[in-house]
């Protein structure tokens, strides 16, 4: 097979043709970069990713963590693979040079990290969570914690995990039972249980720090008296040297269907009464500090959603064209040469809908890695607020939109498999079941969907709604210079126009206290405002495909019109079906709200 992670051809057109990325290169923090340094660290992600990443996700998978006295026991590839990540640098890819980083744009960074997701998604999560808490550190903990703490991570010596959910309260983080007790030193003595932590034991690193959520005594009730702690595994002494073991237990493992290599653990804190946590940040502030992580979380589950749909698509695609089966359906002759299943029509839809959906979410996770960049680097506070407006209001749809949608990729990788497909001979029915999980981690479509609709949407007085519409009508204004594009620009204005309507209506319900009805049927609109926004980026790359046909490169058309089609499939096939939900929300249909739990 050419390529397994991603299509390194797609890839450049994303970064050098729709996003520009060299034109954050203009940007003072990233001046001393150009593209040859930029492809030159793509390069090295794809060569560690093929050697040490992709060899073990199988063994990964047949092999998961076990529980053995009291510890979680990993396969052995999974260190030194961690190991060559990090000595690499791209576990500190964004970090200032003066502090051991690259200094490489966020959107590079994505770029690269994408070849480990696709990969490997279990080995590579513990990279990704550990960069999340070293951010998370650096801009909320006292200099005492960046010392003890940070530097290690950085140094790759301390991995790191984020402690939500606990036994009776998953999302709903207000009714969390973990306490917080002060102490004469200034630390805390923690109590409570934690549940399928990722990453929450592991052999790998000298260390693991714990950002774990709270309450204190004098806490109120609700998300308002959540307070956020540091919790080490071990102990560091004054001279960052490692102490003595924390009261802090690996209770069990969950063994789940996918990612089966991420230990996914049952942590007791405080058995023994003396598990010491260090507060960050501010008492009762500690939700406002993680969802830092965690909206960091959502954009890398999502780009994992994404690379394991990619993954999948480019097998079946390769299996297809080698795979001799059938004749057309006009053939008659029973005695002529069987044709490659590519050839029939109906996996031909079955492939197109997998690059409509894996291609067109991979350039919304990388369009949303650059605003995350202009949300640091552009030159007033003003543009940067407005760049973070857009990327919050984006991130539920980047976490959950490719968490269904790159799902029913896989699905259809399996189809075109046939028999073979669900067996564990080949690797389509272990990127589904890896890719099952996407769909609740860091939150459940109805979280993300109540929090678009219910907030996200009307926030600050919508103006990140009208910058998004801003931006999809520009591009249709500048789709309306290519004829051959009205077919696909028609059908995203259509449903952009209804879109807005029933937006307004939804919220003039929940600005009247009707909370219920307005967001009875909030997966709906996720789903719609979804479509919308991959329809948006589609059409994008279409005014790109265009452009790049026009200079009339003969090594390049086959590729440009390929974009064209997939662009074709999604805006004329998956955009129209839309107005059915609309119509739904327009109603305020109560079939699920006025259902009754003995009706059941």
């Amino acid at each position: 097979m050419s390529e397994t992670l991603l299509s390194s051809r797609n890839l450049a057109f994303e970064l050098y043709e729709v996003l520009d990325a060299q034109a954050l290169t203009q940007r003072e923090r990233f001046a001393e970069h150009n593209r040859e340094t930029f492809d030159a660290a793509i390069a090295t992600a794809r060569g560690i990713a093929e050697e040490l990443f992709a060899p073990h996700n199988r063994k990964n998978d047949e092999h998961e963590p076990q529980y053995v006295d009291g510890a979680a026991v990993l396969i052995p590839e999974v260190a030194p693979a961690l190991r060559a990540f990090h000595e690499a640098g791209f576990l500190n890819a964004t970090r200032d040079f003066d502090h051991g980083g690259m200094q490489l744009p966020n959107l590079l960074s994505q770029a690269c990290f994408a070849h480990f997701q696709a990969a490997n998604i279990a080995t590579s999560s513990y990279s990704m969570l550990t960069m999340g808490v070293a951010n998370l550190i650096e801009a909320f903990g006292s200099d005492e914690q960046k010392a003890h703490y940070l530097q290690p991570i950085i140094d790759g010596r301390f991995f790191g995990t984020m402690g939500l959910t606990e036994p009776h309260a998953g999302s709903s983080l207000s009714d969390i039972r973990s306490k917080a007790e002060p102490h004469a030193d200034g630390s805390y003595r923690i109590k409570g249980n934690k549940i399928f932590i990722s990453g929450g034991d592991q052999p790998i690193s000298e260390n693991i720090v714990h950002m774990v959520l709270a309450k204190l005594p004098d806490a109120p009730p609700g998300v308002k008296g959540i307070s956020l702690f540091l919790v080490p595994k071990f102990l560091v002494n004054a001279d960052g040297s490692l102490g003595a073991r924390n009261d802090v237990t690996l209770a069990g493992l969950f063994h789940k269907m996918g990612w089966r290599g991420t230990t996914s653990t049952a942590l007791n804190f405080g058995d023994n009464g003396e598990c010491v946590g260090y507060l960050v940040g501010k008492p009762h502030h500690g939700l406002a500090y993680m969802f830092q992580m965690m909206n960091e979380a959502r954009i890398g589950v999502g780009m994992g959603a994404i690379m394991l749909g990619y993954a999948g698509y480019l097998y079946s695609l390769d299996y297809a064209r080698n795979r001799p089966q059938g004749r057309h359906a006009d053939g008659k002759d029973p005695s002529s040469p069987q044709i490659s299943i590519v050839e029939h029509a109906d996996v031909r839809r079955m492939l197109l809908t997998q690059k409509a959906y894996v291609e067109g979410a991979f350039d919304l996770g990388l369009y949303a890695a650059r605003l995350f960049d202009d949300t640091q680097t552009l030159e007033t506070e003003e543009q940067r607020k407005t760049a973070l407006e857009l990327l919050d209001l984006l991130t539920p749809i980047v976490k959950s939109w490719p968490s269904e949608f790159c799902l029913k990729a896989n699905e259809l990788a399996i189809q075109i498999l046939g028999g073979h497909g669900y067996t564990r001979e080949y690797p389509v029915e272990q990127y589904y079941r890896d890719n099952r999980l996407n769909p609740i981690h860091e939150g459940t479509h109805g979280i993300q969907s109540l929090d678009l609709l219910g907030r996200k949407v009307s926030m600050n007085g919508g103006a990140a709604l009208k910058q998004l519409l801003k931006l999809i009508h520009g591009t249709c204004q500048r789709a309306t210079e290519h004829e051959s594009l009205n077919a696909l620009r028609q059908p995203l204005e259509q449903l952009l126009a209804r879109l807005q309507t029933v937006t307004l209506a939804l919220l003039g319900d929940l600005m009247a206290g009707k909370v219920n009805q307005g967001l009875a049927n909030s997966a709906l609109y996720l789903k719609v405002f979804g479509h919308t926004v991959i329809g948006w980026r589609w059409l994008e790359q279409a005014i790109r495909a265009e452009e790049g046909l026009a200079r009339g490169n003969a090594a390049d058309a086959d590729f440009y019109r390929g974009k064209l089609q997939a662009a074709r499939y999604f805006l004329t096939w998956e955009v129209p079906g839309c107005h059915h939900e609309l119509a739904i929300l327009e109603a305020r249909d109560d079939t699920c709200l006025g259902m009754h739990d003995a009706w059941f």
